[in-house]
């Protein structure tokens, strides 16, 4: 028996890449559910296994998943009730957001975050696309940078066309396992190619109809990088669907609210309609209006993504 670790995903055949240095074509023999998550892929890319060949093949076995570190979990988009498991075993998660060409929204930054939160990962936000941006865009880039850095994630400024701020980015990602995820269209491939020119991921354009990114990746793959690590490339994602949150607890995913909850008149305070909460109090101050926002669409489910 080996063990190695899943580097890519198709559904029904994993790759995993063993200490050896060889990569190896793996399924999965009948049901393997994991204990008390219900999940519409039980094997992610980043998990940890151990394989045994077929005999006579050069295929083998998923005999098991060894315990994850973490991983970071979406709702599934067909199935309500279930969740798709993006990675596992992550160091940090990285979203590509873009002001414009194609717009991400605030929403699905927030929702974003939260799941970083709830899940004990360190996120990073990294803004791309910066030489495309007039003047109106750049102001309201530099805004969402106060905004985030004050509340203390890491937000990096880039463009992957003229290399501004790739030097910071490649040092983010060395010797870490990195999540980079985002919409379709945001840069994703075109970064990590700029990281490791040897990777030659494919790059999409944007439909100049509805000013979204066309899919180039299909299925999650995790990718060794030559300054030191591994970064897991995912397909763009339209929706960030929060899974399996209590609204009890919500609050406590984002920090800025999470430091003075503790001052609100009830201890089981929602922040949403009780007197005396130290958050509603704190607007437009210590807490941004749009997160509020984002805090209450969450809480109702709501994911329209207007902000």
């Amino acid at each position: 028996m080996d063990e190695g670790i899943v580097i890519k995903s198709t559904g029904s055949w994993y790759s995993v890449y063993l200490s050896s240095g060889k990569t190896v074509q793996c399924r999965l023999r009948g049901q393997y559910r994991l204990k008390g998550i219900r999940t519409t892929n039980p094997v992610a890319v980043g998990d940890k296994v151990q394989i045994r060949y077929e005999e006579g093949r050069e295929t083998a076995i998923i005999l098991l998943i060894h315990e994850r570190q973490n991983f970071i979990i979406r709702k599934a988009t067909n199935l309500s009730k279930a969740s798709h498991i993006i990675a596992a075993n992550l160091d940090q998660a990285i979203l590509v957001a873009t002001i414009d060409h194609p717009r991400t929204s605030t929403g699905f930054i927030d929702r974003f975050l939260v799941t970083s939160e709830a899940y004990h990962i360190p996120a990073v936000i990294i803004f791309n696309k910066t030489d495309l941006y007039d003047k109106e865009q750049s102001d309201k880039l530099d805004q969402l940078y106060t905004i985030y850095t004050s509340i203390g994630y890491k937000v990096l400024k880039v463009s992957a066309l003229n290399g501004n701020g790739l030097t910071e980015f490649g040092a983010l990602l060395k010797g870490k396992t990195t999540l980079l995820t985002g919409h379709s269209g945001v840069g994703k491939s075109a970064l990590i190619n700029k990281i490791d020119v040897n990777l030659k991921l494919r790059t999409g354009e944007i439909s100049s109809v509805h000013n979204k990114g066309k899919h180039t990746t299909t299925f999650a793959e995790m990718y060794p990088i030559n300054v030191g690590g591994w970064i897991v490339d995912t397909p763009g994602i339209k929706e960030f669907g929060l899974h399996d949150f209590e609204a009890e607890t919500l609050a406590q995913r984002f920090p800025e609210m999470r430091s003075i909850m503790h001052l609100c008149r009830f201890a089981n305070c929602t922040h949403v309609h009780e007197p005396d909460c130290a958050i509603k109090q704190a607007l437009q101050g210590r807490i941004a209006g749009f997160r509020y926002q984002n805090y209450l669409n969450m809480m109702n489910n709501d994911f329209t993504d207007e902000n």
